[in-house]
């Protein structure tokens, strides 16, 4: 049998070459951009303009000077689809739509506009402060939760908190990998955090915990049945008593999201790539960083926590001996 946790060091690693890259990342984008991902409106609050011209004619520089004469100098613009499709995408500061028919009258003179596909969203800059502070809300309100479950239910078991911590900490490595990639899609291909980003994080989130709880549930029914092993084998076979069903279930919904991907619309392409690599990170750190961490705590390997063991252990030993 494959020994997974006497592997424990290798995962770790492995973690820390996804992890690290990702914050680093996050700094380059927060020192170039002012925040670590490209935000949408539903944070910053403002306008999109969608907008599909018949013909060519239409221009990034035409299109900013429109919107620069209308009173927004920092507008942001993407064209959307292939060079053919004439379709564009603008995100301006401003909420006032009344200036919506000045807009499309000067932005005709360049090329005329498909009024049937034109669309125009607006958020409020303090609508975006609220969805941020709910999410962030949330996930904190989750993480305690978890905790308090996992304790509660695992109150027969010994150190019942470190399989709390042990879950919450996989699901900050997963959420760390999401942040991470989504860093670096904003800067190669402009992907910008929304309300979907956060749903997504959310689910996977949940997905995570939830397999670590498979995992940790295994080991507190074998803890019992198998006093005297030691603790490495007992959580190596109750990884390989699990490890079926958590890829059994992410494997179907794996195919499900690639199908998305290949087939989808491009509304939810984006949200649903974050959800697929999520999902993967968390069936990954699960059964590779969960668990392993575990094991880990237990034999005092922690660099603060070891330490304090060490301490203690040895204390109990002069003690015995007096």
């Amino acid at each position: 049998m494959f020994t997974i946790v006497q592997k424990r060091r290798w995962f770790f690693t492995l973690s820390a070459l996804v992890i690290v890259p990702g914050l680093i990342i996050m700094i380059y984008s927060t020192l170039t951009t002012g925040a670590p991902f490209r935000l949408s409106i539903d944070f910053l609050g403002g306008s999109i303009y969608e907008l599909k011209f018949d013909q060519s004619g239409a221009s990034e520089d035409g299109i900013r000077r429109v919107f620069n004469a209308v009173g927004d100098d920092n507008v942001i613009i993407q064209q959307i689809g292939g060079a053919d499709d004439y379709r564009w995408s603008v995100r301006a500061g401003f909420h006032d739509v009344s200036i919506t028919n000045d807009i499309l009258s000067r932005l005709g003179g360049m090329a005329p506009i498909n009024r049937d596909s034109f669309r125009v969203e607006t958020v409020s800059a303090t609508i975006g402060a609220e969805v941020t502070r709910s999410a962030l809300a949330a996930v904190a309100v989750g993480a305690l939760v978890i905790t308090g479950f996992i304790v509660i239910a695992f109150r027969q078991v010994p150190n019942a908190v470190r399989y709390g911590v042990c879950a919450i900490a996989a699901m900050i490595h997963d959420i760390l990998v999401v942040m991470g990639v989504m860093s670096l899609f904003g800067l190669l291909l402009g992907w910008e955090v929304d309300a979907l980003f956060l749903t997504a994080v959310l689910t996977v989130v949940g997905f995570s915990v939830q397999d670590s709880i498979v995992v940790f549930d295994r080991i507190r029914e074998n803890i019992p049945k198998h006093l005297g092993e030691p603790y490495e084998t007992i959580v190596n076979r109750s990884i390989w008593e699990t490890i079926h069903r958590s890829l059994a279930t992410q494997l179907n919904a794996f195919f499900i999201m690639i199908a998305i991907l290949l087939f989808g619309g491009e509304t939810v392409k984006q949200f649903i790539a974050i959800l697929f690599i999520g999902l993967l990170s968390g069936t990954y750190s699960s059964i590779f960083t969960a668990v392993p961490l575990l094991v880990a705590w237990e034999k005092g390997e922690l660099p603060i926590l070891g330490a304090r063991m060490r301490a203690q252990a040895e204390a109990a030993a002069e003690e015995e001996e007096s």
